[in-house]
């Protein structure tokens, strides 16, 4: 006999943000002397080899992919959520953008900041992010700006070539579940595939 499942209360709520558990992403994209540039981020999917992105109007990030239409989708397990965190009030942006003033501060070598490795890419000017156990380099199919008082640049990029690290394989092609244990941005706290690891320094709880 199955037993019936009890249906919780609802209540109607304005979270300011939606992250409501999604995958962390460190994007690095190409900057203007030729170095990269790392942009964490959660906002993020995939269909097929298709991956759309989104990022504020403004930043780093999204100027870099304008001007030079290639990136790498650094995805980080949880080990590392630290180092993300590094990043966090980081902006690559000088100057700083008003919005961004008293929060953020400028850093022009993020990999340093957060004790992270570049690796060349094979297809790709950005560098990859060694640590991050996939590695995904992509190019630039389109970017769409939505909004109005807030401003987000949609962009969706194809994936080219996936670099994934020894340990996390099983056969030839396939990620093993079991071992890849991806970061999760959940309410500006970081989740593991298990309990809270951390949260980040604008978590209001």
């Amino acid at each position: 006999m199955m037993h019936k499942k009890q249906i919780s209360k609802t209540q109607v709520i304005q979270p300011k943000i939606l992250y409501y558990g999604t995958p962390v992403v460190l994007l690095t994209t190409f900057n203007e002397d030729q170095t990269s540039n790392i942009t964490p981020m959660s906002s993020a999917w995939a269909l097929g080899n298709r991956i759309i992105l989104g990022l504020g109007e403004g930043g780093k990030g999204l100027e870099s992919l304008i001007r030079h239409s290639e990136c790498v989708v650094n995805l980080p397990d949880s080990s590392l959520w630290e180092s993300v965190e590094l990043l966090a009030p980081l902006t690559g942006k000088t100057p700083i953008p008003e919005y961004k003033k008293g929060v953020f501060r400028y850093e022009k070598d993020k990999f340093a900041a957060a004790g992270l490795t570049p690796v060349k890419s094979t297809q790709v000017e950005p560098d990859r992010i060694a640590e991050c156990p996939i590695q995904i380099e992509a190019t630039v199919k389109g970017i769409r700006i939505v909004g109005e008082q807030v401003r987000f640049g949609i962009i969706e990029v194809e994936a080219l070539v996936v670099h994934a690290h020894d340990r996390i394989i099983v056969g030839a092609n396939h990620v093993d579940p079991v071992r890849w244990n991806p970061l999760i941005y959940n309410f500006r706290h970081y989740f593991g595939l298990g309990d809270e690891l951390g949260k980040t320094f604008r978590a209001e709880i």
